[in-house]
């Protein structure tokens, strides 16, 4: 796919998962998710690079829920200093998962709204390049909001 990517000209998001999505929440298990993700995805940035992949075509994705608990999750977006280190934009997508209804208790992904925003406030202020999201009005006016205060502190 690399070189499928580098003859394209596209961009291309990087995404860490654990397994696949049949086996993926089984029982995952990391000795330091953060350093083991930020390997993997230093890894796949490099493949990428040698195959001419332009370094700014390409986007890093922990893959938030995919193979993760909810320590994990959340490991990673306290990590997020550290991902963004590697050199690449990191895409996040944590609106409205499971992990949030975990911390909220609620099991319908519509009531995890106020959740997603949340990490969508966190994530833009540690620095995130780009948000997959469900409820785009809203998370647009808490990253407006984030960043006028980024402005004034920074």
């Amino acid at each position: 796919m690399a070189q499928v990517v580098a003859r394209s000209g596209c961009d291309v998001v990087l995404m860490h998962m654990r397994g696949d999505p049949q086996t993926m929440q089984q029982r995952p298990r990391y000795d330091d998710p953060v350093a083991e993700i930020c390997a993997f995805l230093a890894d796949r940035r490099q493949v990428a690079l040698d195959a001419g992949v332009a370094p700014s075509r390409i986007w890093l994705d922990p893959g938030i829920g995919f193979g993760k608990t909810l320590e994990h999750n959340l490991a990673l977006i306290r990590g997020l200093p550290t991902l963004s280190a590697l050199g690449a934009p990191i895409v996040m997508g944590a609106s409205r998962k499971s992990f949030l209804g975990r911390i909220l208790a609620h099991d319908a992904p519509e009531d995890r709204v106020v959740g997603s925003l949340a990490v969508a406030a966190v994530a833009t202020w540690l620095g995130v390049g780009m948000l997959r999201v469900h409820d785009v009005k809203e998370t647009y006016e808490v990253v407006q909001t984030v960043r006028a205060i980024a402005r004034r502190v920074g």
